[in-house]
């Protein structure tokens, strides 16, 4: 089955493709399964979309960062809808991700040698004026995001978002991070921007094997 849709933006019409999308099915499988659980749960009426498409949309938001006018366009919904959607879909992943301590006791547990804490820049849509979102580093707008990964890199945690101006050192403060980390003894590397986050967090200097 087919939908056409005409819309415009900009003054031009939308044109339409086939796309891929590099994700697994187990990926999609995983997150229809939350809604569709989430849909239940709170006895939703029908919807335009049902709960497999509903993540297919999302997924194709988050991976390939498609504006709502986009992905809206090419599942034939509205542009308020696909944001609901979205929102929708991003609580339930939220809700499920592993608290910072059960990351800690985990890395204990798993005997690795020393985890790995980075900050990055989330870009987002911000004019001039918000000043609070512009990341001085970066020289874009953005929101701050904390991530504790393995030494292999594997991402283990990721903090909530705050404003691209927040340094990483007093990112890591307001989300509790460096309590914890000394707290639980792990040994943490990082680079110079977490200079001074205490005696767990170790700031590898040129030519350190560990950096």
């Amino acid at each position: 089955m087919s939908t056409k849709i005409n819309l415009s933006t900009r003054g031009s019409e939308l044109l339409f493709y086939r796309a891929a999308l590099s994700l697994s099915s187990r990926t999609l499988s995983y997150l229809s399964d939350l809604i569709r659980r989430h849909r239940k749960k709170i006895r939703s009426p029908w919807r335009r979309l049902n709960a497999g498409q509903q993540a297919l949309l999302v997924l194709v938001h988050l991976r390939k960062d498609e504006t709502l006018t986009e992905v809206a366009a090419g599942f034939g919904v509205g542009v308020a809808t696909a944001w609901r959607y979205i929102r929708e879909a991003i609580a339930l992943l939220a809700a499920r991700a592993p608290r910072l301590d059960t990351v800690l006791r985990a890395a204990r547990r798993a005997g690795y040698p020393y985890l790995v804490l980075d900050g990055t820049l989330i870009p987002i849509d911000r004019v001039a004026a918000d000043r609070p979102y512009y990341s001085g580093k970066h020289k874009k707008h953005g929101m701050n995001i904390q991530v504790l990964a393995a030494p292999d890199g594997t991402p283990l945690w990721t903090s909530g978002s705050l404003p691209g101006s927040v340094h990483d050192l007093k990112a890591a403060r307001i989300w509790g991070i460096l309590r914890r980390l000394n707290a639980s003894d792990l040994i943490v590397l990082a680079d110079k921007g977490y200079v001074g986050a205490g005696e767990h967090v170790r700031v590898p200097y040129k030519g350190d094997p560990a950096g």
